[in-house]
């Protein structure tokens, strides 16, 4: 058998049924394919009528030999039957009209018309040494008609519509029976070839187009129009060859609407081989071969090519190959057969993409049954984990293959190739099952374990059963990290969270901040907050100082009580966050701060209210905390020993005239400057820093005459620079005041100059009355105030003053800066 790659276009079967009885007796002739029906032709004379499954359905004794060619019409009513004995007889298969007629030399061919059904066209053609054509006439009579003659037996006709080809030993011809005159003439090519022994075959593609098959050569003939001015005395229609192809296949019978089926018979040296069937495309200038089959039909050892034949049934797609003791269909392979020669070559691949795409096609197969062949074969080939992935697709939501399939991997020992790939929700299987894979890896693999518990939902297995294993394996390696992490999450999935807690934070896991809020195990870590902190104290404040409601701030206090750089770290987080809060403890952070963190004791000492001063000024004074203790001695009044700190323990001149500017005490200044007169380095420092404070010749009368002063110069000059700078400022400041002053002045003026509008809705701000009277036409006054009040000349107050100068009076009760009128209407 052909073992290529290709896949092959056709499927073989024999046809079995009746047709083995027949041929287990008797040997095949002829067949002829109808769409309804066969009619199978056989050496002993017999006519058989046999469905497409090859049951036998009817039988007619014709003659005592060899059927030599059965012929039917497109209705498939009337059969015309040819004998060796010379009989030829037409009738009807369902009505009782009948011809017999019996020569006296064999008839090889018969031919009745294709619409022999109808009155008008009741006409036969038969081939002996004569093409004759019988037409029935007048009173039924069939009157014969010789069309050719001369040139040897005729040994193949067909008829289609008004054509009929024939082939004798010489060649092809083309009669046109409208006009009962011969069209062509296609000569054979090779007359080697006896033409008893390779018979020429025929075949018509439609009603103008005629393939010819005859040795080793195919035709492909074009019936065509000839043009009016053409015809003369020639024939009007004419045949031109539109494709010869020497392709070396003796014979050919049939042809489908786009390729050419050739049946190929190969006579080698010592024996017949078996015949082939081509399926040949043809090209503009050539053949193209698509498929090639060698078929094994039963004694193919002693046939010879003429002992072939090839019928094509249309409505079936139907390929019948005739021999003397078999009969073969070729049809087209469905997806079912496509599918099956995938899995024959091992292709499960394609052949699960090919099913399920015709998954509504297909009829043999089932995208189950093919997906578990598959997994088998990867399986066979040791290829693990694709088998495992494949289960995902193929087993889909059926639970008892999927406990099938784990099975299975248990028994080659591959549990671990499967786990990541078992169905988590929808279906759920048993927990047995994830079970057993979860043993597989605590056994083997304690990563792997960890990995799956934490992929797994918690409700897949049974935990009591999980977490009793991880505890036995402790006992055997206690300090295990990866086996207690993965006890911890066990703890969780079965709402033991005090268990999981205690091995989070020995193990100082990151997710303990995690699971506590997440469960609201608050009232689990009261007794843990060292622990916490120890951990890792920046999130264990942070997570306290948010979830006060749940543990107070006395109880961490009281907790962190042995651990007072913890204790120090939580109250000073939350008196950043709140400086009230903790206030009870601020007497308590004056000495962690000054044990733990020093930089921020003078920041707390600034900003908490509730910190007692005397003791804080009695920690910082017993650990000599000079910058705190001066901060300690101002606030508490005592600026003068502060100052003096300052200047006697620091020594620093800056910080000490900063001070006295902070205090803005003149007592201060003169206490800075006794102290420093004899000290020539504070002197300098004083002259740079207080001309801006106290005046420098307070200073300068009080240094000793002699003393050596460094920088005096540079002091001296700073001095005067300042004072000039000062002069400047004070002269700047002059000359934009009055420049303010003036614009001021000129936009007041602008202003007062400007137009006010009165109408009907001003009212008179004394005898609130509308301040134009009704009637136009009398005389009124008016007084109108750059304040916008507006008064009748009568209702206004006498001024108790000589100024001419009127005043609002509204405007001067409310202390607004009283304006003079500024209009006066009269009328």
């Amino acid at each position: 058998e052909d073992e290529s790659e290709e896949e092959p276009k056709l499927k073989y079967e024999r046809l079995s049924n009746g047709v083995t009885e027949i041929l287990q007796k008797d040997a095949a002739s002829c067949m002829t394919v109808h769409e309804k029906f066969l009619a199978l032709g056989t050496h002993y004379g017999k006519v058989y009528l046999l469905d497409v499954q090859g049951n036998i359905t009817q039988k007619f004794d014709v003659s005592p030999v060899k059927i030599n060619q059965i012929s039917l019409d497109e209705s498939g009513e009337h059969m015309g039957v040819c004998s060796e004995d010379g009989k030829v007889q037409v009738f009807g298969l369902y009505s009782a009209e009948e011809f017999h007629e019996t020569f006296d030399c064999p008839i090889k061919i018969v031919a009745v018309h294709p619409h022999f059904v109808r009155s008008h066209f009741k006409q036969f053609v038969t081939g002996g040494k004569k093409l004759l054509l019988y037409e029935r006439g007048w009173m039924n009579r069939w009157k014969p008609l010789v069309l050719h003659e001369g040139e040897g037996n005729i040994r193949n006709v067909k008829w289609r519509g008004h054509l009929i080809a024939w082939a004798n030993n010489m060649g092809v011809k083309i009669l046109d029976m409208i006009s009962k005159q011969r069209i062509t003439n296609v000569p054979r090519d090779d007359i080697s070839l006896r033409p008893d022994m390779y018979p020429c075959s025929l075949c018509w593609k439609d009603n103008l187009t005629l393939i010819i098959g005859w040795g080793n050569s195919v035709k492909i003939c074009s019936v065509k129009e000839r043009h009016a001015s053409e015809m003369r005395d020639l024939p009007n229609r004419y045949v031109e060859i539109e494709l010869v192809e020497d392709s070396g296949f003796p014979w050919m019978e049939d042809e489908n609407p786009l390729c050419l089926t050739i049946t190929t018979y190969i006579k080698e040296v010592e024996c017949c081989a078996r015949p082939r069937l081509d399926i040949v495309q043809p090209l503009p200038e050539s053949c193209e071969e698509i498929s090639s089959d060698a078929l094994t039909v039963r004694g193919f050892q002693e046939n010879e090519c003429r002992d072939y034949h090839l019928e094509y049934s249309e409505g079936e797609s139907l390929f019948y190959i005739i021999s003397p003791r078999d009969v073969v269909v070729a049809k087209e392979r469905d997806q079912d057969d496509h599918i099956d020669w995938l899995l024959e070559k091992k292709k499960y691949e394609e052949a699960l993409m090919a099913a399920e795409i015709s998954q509504k096609t297909i009829k043999k197969h089932k995208i189950l049954d093919i997906g578990l062949a598959y997994i088998n074969h990867l399986v066979e080939k040791g290829e693990y984990d694709m088998a495992a992935r494949k289960c995902q697709k193929i087993l889909g939501r059926n639970t008892e293959l999927w406990e099938f399939e784990v099975y299975k991997f248990k028994e080659i020992g591959q549990l671990k190739a499967i786990s990541r790939y078992l169905p988590r929700r929808d279906p759920v299987l048993k927990p047995l099952i994830y079970e057993m894979v979860l043993h597989e890896f605590l056994e083997s693999d304690y990563e792997g374990f960890a990995t799956l518990i934490k992929e797994w939902p918690g409700d897949l297995y049974n935990n009591t059963i999980i977490v009793q294993a991880v505890v036995d394996h402790l006992k055997k390696d206690p300090q295990n990290r990866t086996l207690l992490r993965t006890l911890a999450e066990l703890y969780t999935y079965d709402q033991r969270y005090g268990r999981a807690l205690e091995i989070y934070l020995t193990l100082r896991h990151k997710d303990v901040f995690q699971l506590i809020h997440k469960h609201n195990l608050f009232s689990s870590i009261r007794d843990k907050i060292v622990l916490l902190m120890d951990f890792d104290s920046e999130k264990a404040v942070d997570m306290l100082l948010d979830n006060e409601d749940k543990i107070s701030i006395d109880r961490v206090v009281e907790e962190l009580e042995n651990r007072p750089e913890l204790q120090h770290v939580y109250l000073h987080k939350l008196f950043k966050r709140d400086h009230h809060k903790g206030q009870r403890y601020h007497e308590k952070q004056i000495s962690l701060y000054a044990e733990y963190d020093r930089p921020n004791l003078l920041p707390f000492l600034r900003d908490s209210t509730h910190c007692p001063l005397e003791k804080a000024l009695e920690i910082c004074q017993q650990r000599n905390f000079v910058e705190e203790t001066v901060y300690l001695l101002s606030r508490m009044g005592n600026s003068r020993s502060a100052l003096k700190m300052i200047m006697e323990e620091l020594q620093d001149v800056d910080k000490a005239i900063e001070f006295a500017k902070e205090q803005d005490d003149g007592e201060l200044w003169e206490d800075l400057i006794l102290y420093s007169i004899d000290k020539p380095p504070f002197i300098t420092g004083l002259l740079n820093n207080i001309g801006t404070h106290v005046d420098p010749i307070l200073l300068i009368h009080r240094i000793k005459e002699g003393m050596e002063i460094p920088n005096l110069r540079d002091s001296l000059v700073k001095i005067l620079q300042d004072y000039n700078l000062q002069i400047l400022l004070r002269e700047g400041c002059k000359k934009i005041l009055v420049a303010d002053s003036l614009s001021l002045l000129k936009k007041m003026h602008r202003t007062q100059m400007k137009g006010v509008l009165v109408d009907e809705e001003n009212i008179c701000e004394s005898c609130l009355s509308p301040i134009l009277p009704s009637d136009a036409s009398k005389s009124f006054n008016v007084v109108v105030f750059h304040c916008r009040h507006m008064f009748h000349k009568e209702c206004l107050p006498v001024s108790n003053t000589v100024s001419p100068v009127q005043f609002c009076n509204i405007c001067s009760a409310k202390h607004r800066g009283p304006g003079s009128a500024i209009l006066e209407i009269k009328k």
